[in-house]
C-alpha cells in the first residue's frame, strides 16, 4: 500500500513538473513575441534608413569646404485621439506604435530637427480645457526628445479647425504650447512655417493678420538675397542668403492625386477624386501667393495622408508627407532631409506595417493553440505525424 502511495506522488510530481515546464516555456514564448513586435520590430526596420548624402561642395575664393548639412526629419498628421471619438484600445495601440517608432528613430537615426506638418491631434477643433490639457501631456510623453534635438509644429485643421471653426482663443492655446515663430533659421537654412487655415482669403482678422505677417517674412528674405542692402532692409538681423523651405499642413493647389505614385500613395479608387479648394487642399489664389511671395525651393505638407510629389509654377517641389500612425495608414513613413542652404537631399523611411504585427501575433497565437493540444494529446504531433507517413510510403 506504501508503494502505491509512493508512485502515485511520483506520478503527481512529475505531471506537476511537466505541466510547470510546458508554463514556463509558453510564457517565455508569449514575452519574446511581445519583445519582438512591441519594441524590437521598430529597430529592425528603422535600423535599415539612412540619411541621404549631399555631394555638392561651397566655393569661398580659392578655398573649397563642405557646407554643414542639418539633419531633419519630417513627419505628419499624428491625430492623437481625444475624449469623444477616441477608444482606450485604440488609444493605447496607435499612441504606443508612434512613442515607440519616434524614440527609436531619435535614438538610430540622430536628427537634429523634427518637424510636424500639422493635425498633432484629433479633437483638438472642439476640445475642452481639461482634454487639451490631457491631450498636450500624451503628446509630450509620447514624442519627449533631447535638449539639443528641436521640435517645430505646424498647425492642422484638427488642431484649430477649418476657417469657419478657428478662433483667437483656439490658436492662442496652440501657440501656448507649440512654439508660434514663423521664421526658423539654422545652419544657414531658413524654413518658413505657414498656418495655412488662415489663408482662406476672405479677410477675416485671423486671415489678414497671417498674410499681413508672411508679407513681412517676404521682405526679409528678398532683402537677404541682394548683394548690396538698400535702406529699407536695415531693420534687424539679416536671414541667411538662402532660398526658403516652406512648410504647412494644406498641400498647395492642385486639381487631385491621379497623378501620384508609389507604394504609399493614396488608394486607386481615390486618386482620381477632385481636391476641394481650401478643404483638402488650399485654393490656387492663395497657393500663387505663397510661391510669390515667398519664392520657396521646396515645399513639404501633410493633410492627405498619404505621399505625392508635385512640381509647381517653375518647377518648384512639393512633398505630400503620409500619416505618421496606423490610425490612417497601414504602412506609416516619414521624411529624412539632408539640408544646406544651397542643396537638399530627402530620403524616405518605412514604419512597421500595421499588417505584419497583427500577422505575426495571429501566427504566434495559432502555434500556442498546436503546442497545448499536442501536449495534452488532443492533436497528433507534427513531427510525429510526419514520421509516419514517411515509414508509411517507405514500405510501399
Amino acid at each position: 500500500m506504501a508503494a502505491l502511495r509512493f508512485g502515485f506522488r511520483r506520478l503527481n510530481f512529475y505531471l506537476l513538473k511537466r505541466r510547470s515546464f510546458l508554463l514556463l516555456k509558453l510564457t517565455a514564448f508569449v514575452l519574446a513575441i511581445l519583445l519582438f513586435c512591441e519594441f524590437l520590430i521598430y529597430y529592425l526596420v528603422i535600423f535599415w534608413c539612412n540619411w541621404p548624402e549631399i555631394k555638392t561642395r561651397a566655393h569661398d575664393g580659392e578655398r573649397e569646404s563642405l557646407e554643414p548639412v542639418l539633419k531633419a526629419m519630417f513627419l505628419a498628421d499624428t491625430h492623437l485621439l481625444g475624449e469623444v471619438r477616441g477608444h482606450w484600445l485604440d488609444k493605447l495601440r496607435r499612441e504606443w506604435q508612434m512613442e515607440r517608432a519616434f524614440q527609436t528613430a531619435l535614438w538610430l537615426l540622430r536628427p537634429e530637427v523634427v518637424f510636424i506638418l500639422g493635425d498633432i491631434f484629433d479633437e483638438g477643433k472642439w476640445s475642452s480645457p481639461q482634454a487639451w490639457a490631457d491631450d498636450v501631456a500624451r503628446f509630450q510623453k509620447m514624442f519627449r526628445h533631447p535638449h539639443h534635438v528641436q521640435l517645430k509644429v505646424v498647425v492642422g485643421n484638427h488642431d484649430i479647425g477649418f476657417h469657419y471653426q478657428m478662433s483667437t482663443y483656439r490658436i492662442k492655446r496652440f501657440e501656448k504650447i507649440f512654439n508660434p515663430e514663423r521664421l526658423f533659421s539654422w545652419k544657414g537654412i531658413n524654413f518658413v512655417l505657414v498656418n495655412s487655415i488662415a489663408m482662406e482669403g476672405d479677410g477675416c482678422n485671423i486671415c489678414s493678420e497671417a498674410e499681413a505677417e508672411l508679407v513681412e517674412i517676404s521682405h526679409k528674405l528678398n532683402c537677404s538675397l541682394k548683394e548690396q542692402r538698400p535702406r529699407r532692409c536695415d531693420d534687424g538681423r539679416p536671414l541667411p542668403a538662402s532660398a526658403p523651405v516652406l512648410l504647412q499642413h494644406f498641400p498647395l493647389y492642385r486639381r487631385s492625386d491621379a497623378n501620384c505614385s508609389g507604394e504609399d500613395a493614396a488608394p486607386p479608387e481615390e486618386r482620381g477624386v477632385p481636391f476641394r479648394e481650401r478643404y483638402d487642399a488650399l485654393s490656387r489664389e492663395a497657393s500663387q501667393k505663397l510661391l510669390w511671395w515667398l519664392r520657396p525651393r521646396l515645399v513639404l505638407s501633410g493633410h492627405t495622408h498619404s505621399a505625392c510629389e508635385v512640381l509647381h509654377g517653375a518647377g518648384v517641389p512639393e512633398l505630400s508627407v503620409p500619416s505618421f500612425s496606423w490610425r490612417n495608414r497601414n504602412n506609416p513613413s516619414f521624411i529624412m532631409g539632408s539640408m544646406t542652404p544651397t542643396e537638399y537631399a530627402l530620403a524616405k523611411c518605412y514604419l512597421p506595417c500595421e499588417d505584419t504585427v497583427l500577422i505575426t501575433y495571429c501566427g504566434a497565437a495559432g502555434f500556442l493553440v498546436v503546442c497545448i493540444l499536442v501536449h495534452f494529446g488532443l492533436l497528433a504531433s507534427p513531427s510525429l505525424f510526419g514520421w509516419k507517413l514517411l515509414r508509411k510510403f517507405k514500405t510501399r
